[in-house]
């Protein structure tokens, strides 16, 4: 048995930059490694989100039918979930697909670029149904605390990730960490 918290990161719609700046920890990695087993990442992955995870980092804002599915489950599997970085906080970058209808952006990236891809819905699961609106994690799921930035810087994410390794609450400072 291991008294180390079970530690699960995320990603879904962005740029993967939180999970760039998150190996930027460098030295804390060593600490994070003590205190933390690394249950579920794209850095290592893992393919199935497990039961009976203490804190999850999510990344990325929600973006498509896949992303609500791993949301759900993260949720429910998780004693805490953490909106990491601006996507999933706000939507950031990812939102601004929201100003074309979900057919125009399928028509101007898949059809009318080099290539062919399917119209509508991929019925062979290769491509994930779009949502008709991107969405910001917490409209999609409960979340216990936010981390912004674009991305969060790794000094940022050391703060919440050992405050919440030693049960705190995510430290709030100004428009840097907050605690929902």
């Amino acid at each position: 048995m291991t008294d180390k918290i079970r530690l699960a990161t995320a990603w879904l719609g962005g740029c993967s930059g939180c999970h760039m700046s998150f190996l930027d920890l460098n030295e804390h990695l060593l600490d994070l490694a003590k205190a933390a087993e690394l249950v579920y990442s794209p850095i290592a992955d893992l393919k199935e989100f497990p039961e009976g995870v203490d804190v999850a980092l999510v990344e990325g804002a929600v973006a498509n039918i896949d992303h609500v599915e791993l949301s759900k489950k993260i949720r429910a599997r998780s004693k805490l979930v953490v909106s990491f970085g601006d996507c999933a906080v706000t939507g950031n970058v990812t939102i601004l697909r929201n100003r074309f209808g979900v057919d125009d952006l399928l028509t101007a990236v898949y059809h009318a670029g080099p290539g062919a891809a399917p119209r509508g819905h991929d019925p062979d699961g290769i491509i994930p149904y779009l949502l008709p609106r991107v969405l910001p994690l917490h409209q999609v799921i409960a979340v216990d605390a936010y981390v912004p930035g674009c991305p969060p810087s790794a000094d940022r994410i050391w703060a919440a990730v050992s405050a919440l390794l030693r049960g705190e609450k995510v430290p709030v400072e100004e428009e840097a960490i907050t605690f929902g």
